[in-house]
């Protein structure tokens, strides 16, 4: 392509808006966490935990990705349509073979997830000959060919070995995003070309946020439908549904709204915005681990509760929290009182949880987002709207 031609997939300036091809790519994800979840409940110890952490990043990763790509060029150009969709079936792929990937699907899971980065970038670099953008995408082509070595070795070996080196595949893949790519011969990506379009970064991650919560939905309206209608578990169902609702309601106020103004605000946005990044990694995987715990709760309400099903029922709206918090920070400099009082009330009622009925420890943990949200609304009466920080966030 020439120049002029390249600079024809770009989005025009101010076109930062979110578009249908990016919802629709979303729906794959639906999918995939509702995979992850499937995975977790299957496997609910803390090596599951550890595989569903890696599975995790990997998923979350290739959504980010995605969504740089349809920051910088413009989705309603054909090619970079056709290249959303590819993108979109690898992840359904990825998604299919994610409960086993730890097991006999892990070359499918691995080398899909291979391909969908080192296709992209490679269309890409052919793409955008004789444009400037065409080194950062060399940068990352050179980053997850050096990843994919230790992704497809783990594929090739089974128990931990595996773990070992996917790990190090991830930490590969998401140091080279916080160091910028950093290459010889080209250097690192320049700030101005990292993802920090205030407007379309945060529409896109609160829509991939209510992704989540969908899958949560999902999940609870699953689990329900296949153990039937009891008193016990439609009142599970609707603690659930609750939880979920609660989980909108404190992830939305004041900060979530703000996001894009809090960006757009910074000294530095590219910061700002791979700060967000990491806090709204942390409140998925809190609606994940949640959603882990309604399946559990409407399954087994009166049943004899576990250790491990107490961690994950009062665990996942805790990340949550802890994410939403760090999220609060970014936006205001100040965390509210109410988000490090709910840490510690669900802390407080950890020993206890293991010794009660599932259906009561989601009720305790649904109160104590309850709680949190009640004090939002108290302090939205009692004092105006704060002004947004203008201090630079660390990654």
């Amino acid at each position: 392509m020439t120049t002029s031609r390249a600079d024809g997939l770009l989005r025009r300036p101010g076109a930062s808006q979110a578009t249908f091809l990016e919802l629709f790519f979303d729906l794959a994800f639906v999918f995939a966490l509702a995979q992850l979840s499937y995975a977790l409940v299957q496997h609910l110890t803390w090596s599951g935990a550890f595989q569903a952490s890696v599975l995790l990043l990997a998923v979350w990763w290739v959504w980010f990705t995605t969504a740089w790509i349809t920051e910088l060029f413009d989705p309603h150009r054909p090619a970079i349509q056709m290249l959303t969709i590819a993108m979109m079936v690898g992840a359904l792929m990825m998604a299919v073979a994610l409960p086993d990937a730890f097991g006999t699907q892990g070359l499918v899971f691995a080398g899909v997830y291979v391909a969908i980065h080192i296709g992209r970038d490679l269309f890409l670099v052919i793409a955008l000959r004789g444009h400037d953008l065409r080194r950062s995408t060399i940068r990352g082509l050179f980053w997850f060919g050096l990843s994919a070595l230790p992704w497809i070795a783990g594929a090739l070996v089974h128990g931990p070995a595996r773990g070992a080196l996917w790990t190090l595949a991830v930490a590969l893949d998401y140091a080279a995003y916080v160091l910028r790519h950093p290459t010889p011969g080209i250097g690192r990506t320049p700030a101005a070309q990292l993802p920090s379009a205030a407007e379309h970064l945060a529409e896109r991650y609160r829509q991939f946020y209510i992704i989540a919560l969908g899958e949560l939905i999902l999940l609870a309206g699953l689990t329900m439908r296949g153990t039937g209608f009891t008193g016990y578990r439609t009142v599970a169902f609707l603690v659930s549904i609750t939880t979920a609702v609660l989980l909108w309601r404190i992830y939305i106020f004041r900060a979530g709204e703000l996001l894009s103004a809090a960006i757009a605000a910074a000294p530095d946005p590219a910061r700002r915005a791979r700060f967000a990044f990491h806090t709204h990694l942390t409140m998925v995987a809190g609606v994940v681990v949640t959603s882990v715990g309604a399946e559990l709760v409407i399954a087994h309400p009166l049943g004899h509760s576990r250790p491990a099903w107490a961690a994950v029922v009062l665990g996942g709206p805790a990340l949550f929290l802890a994410g939403r918090a760090t999220f609060e920070y970014v936006v205001f400099a100040r965390v509210s009182r109410s988000r490090l009082t709910g840490l510690l009330a669900l802390a407080a009622l950890a020993p206890a949880m293991p010794h009660v009925p599932p259906l009561l420890s989601g009720v305790a943990a649904t109160a104590v987002l309850a709680g949190v949200a009640a004090a939002d609304a108290a302090r939205a009466r009692r004092h105006p709207p704060e002004p947004l920080s203008l201090r630079g966030a660390r990654p």
